[in-house]
């Protein structure tokens, strides 16, 4: 049943596009309620409104926090306009139709993401705007219901093409998006209500977000995909402006998430820091004073996987570095900033992406990764362990050097961010050989050593990379023969957990081959 729109109710936080709207509303001889400082706005605009409260018969209340909790707003929302009962209710009553709501909701996420305190979050929780666009959306068969402006003109429009009315499929699409937002909505408080009691495993859980893009197809293109942010004011993907090239893909998104994170590990104002990032693994990372240096030397580590890949860096984008990266074909480039030089030499790449963000997400900061199964959902808090804050033991006769030692803790931080089981080889700040994903340890060993050698041939070299390299393992080596592999390739020193049964054995193999051998203590399986 498609009805005119006699009467709308306007209540809105985010007063963006409100003239407007309510101009060309009022033109179609639409009655207006309105509340509080809408209803001001409103006015002030010279464009007749009636307060809800007129309507209601009581006044705004206890610093507004009642004022459309009231059977004559609810009544007016949800009484079916073909049922003799609920029209005689109305006329018993003196309850008005109201046809059109119109709500945008307290900024509880902004407050939150604002770093607001827990009375200025708990202020901004919203209850009757939840309460009336529920109401309203339950009763689409007659009431339509907007929640964010980009639907003011589709409603115009179909006003304007139905006599006044709107579609019943374009109500049924305005309440589907409604009862989005209220549950996106109360899963930002329920999880902010979590986060500030300190419990990590609520009884229930709710995740929303709000469309950012949809995506040509997921992972193939059989499947279908999103973008969807969650207001996290991590710096990154999500909130990264995109300065020119192509649309982002889901692999796109997925690696180039990956490859922040990644560069996130370091202060730029320590030391700069490169990562090529295939695949959602690393397949060459750098650290140094110089990014383009710190380029080149993570190039040297893959430069065949590179084809393709994504380049993540913890500083600005220079000229110089652009030139050098534009050299190979590259997706996505990723930085806090780019130069307008950067910029320039860039977009000659017409399709190469170039996303900057604006800073670094803390890799110490607190979060939920979240992974779909077969009837519910996995919850984790993030891997944020740092190897700088651990106690690391050295276990073997020899210690590391101090540059054995600074090599091993760039490994240790790269595990992270390679599926398990992990192998990495680092020599002078920059990885040399990178084994992910393999279903036996020693299997990560041996590819991490195979690619060093095929990366020192591809250089030149006579000589495998992995000479006198340090490595690291993501989990202990549940064998000795792992950590013998990687002596035989090359290798001066070794970072692990530690933790095996055999931890002795291992500890005597590192010995006999006059390794050091440095514990963690700290796991980073990443599946």
């Amino acid at each position: 049943m498609n009805l005119p729109i006699k009467r709308a109710l306007i209540s809105l936080s985010d007063k963006t596009g409100l003239i407007e709207f309510a101009q060309n509303l009022h033109d179609l001889g639409v009655e207006l309620l309105s509340t509080g400082g809408t209803s001001k706005a409103i006015a002030d605009a010279g464009i007749p409104v009636i307060d809800v409260a007129d309507i209601t018969k009581f006044p705004e209340m206890m610093d507004g926090r009642v004022k459309t909790l009231h059977p004559a707003v609810h009544g007016g929302l949800l009484a079916l306009r073909d049922n003799d009962d609920h029209v005689k209710a109305q006329q018993e009553h003196n309850i008005p139709n109201i046809d059109l709501l119109v709500v945008n909701l307290y900024p509880f996420e902004e407050t939150v993401t604002k770093g607001g305190d827990y009375e200025d979050c708990v202020e901004n929780i919203d209850i009757g705007g939840p309460a009336m666009i529920r109401a309203a959306s339950k009763n689409h068969g007659f009431v339509t219901t907007i929640v964010e402006t980009a639907d003011y003109q589709t409603v115009l429009d179909e006003m304007a093409a139905n006599n006044g009315a709107t579609t019943l499929a374009t109500r049924k699409k305005l309440a589907a998006k409604a009862y989005a937002r209220t549950a996106a909505y109360d899963a930002a408080i329920s999880n902010w209500f979590a986060e500030q009691l300190n419990t990590p495993t609520p009884d229930y859980r709710a995740f929303g977000g709000n469309l950012k893009q949809t995506l040509r197809y997921g992972e193939n293109p059989h499947q279908t995909a999103a973008f969807y942010v969650n207001g996290d004011n991590r710096k990154g993907v999500a909130t990264a402006t995109q300065l020119q090239g192509k649309e982002l893909s889901f692999n796109n998104i997925n690696d180039t998430d990956a490859a922040f994170e990644l560069v996130a590990e370091f202060n730029p104002s320590q030391t700069k820091a490169v990562a090529i990032i295939k695949h959602a693994n690393p397949c060459g990372v750098a650290t140094g004073d110089d990014l383009v240096a710190t380029y080149k030397a993570a190039l040297k580590c893959d430069p065949v996987s590179a084809f393709g890949g994504i380049v993540a860096m913890n500083d600005t984008i220079t000229a110089d570095l652009a030139t050098e990266i534009v050299k190979v074909f590259t997706e996505v480039i990723i930085a806090p900033a780019a130069t307008d030089e950067a910029k320039t030499i860039i977009a000659a790449k017409k399709n190469l992406r170039l996303l900057v963000t604006g800073g670094l997400p803390d890799a110490k900061s607190e979060g939920l990764n979240i992974r779909s199964v077969a009837g519910g959902l996995l919850v984790q808090s993030r891997d944020n362990g740092c190897v700088d804050d651990l106690d690391l033991k050295t276990v073997t006769k020899r210690s590391p050097t101090e540059q054995e030692m600074a090599d091993m803790k760039l490994a240790f931080k790269i595990c992270k961010h390679v599926k398990s089981n992990a192998i990495i080889y680092v020599k002078d700040g920059a990885t040399v050989g990178i084994g992910a994903g393999q279903m036996s340890r020693i299997d990560s060993t041996r590819v991490a050593a195979q690619k060093a050698e095929d990366a020192a041939q591809t250089a030149g070299e006579t000589t495998s990379l992995v000479k006198g390299s340090v490595v690291a393992s993501d989990a202990f080596f549940p064998f000795a023969d792992g950590l013998i592999a990687a002596a035989a390739a090359g290798a001066t020193a070794i970072i692990q957990p530690g933790g095996s049964m055999r931890d002795d054995e291992v500890i005597k193999a590192a010995d006999e081959a006059g390794l050091a051998m440095v514990f963690t203590g700290m796991r980073h399986f990443k599946h």
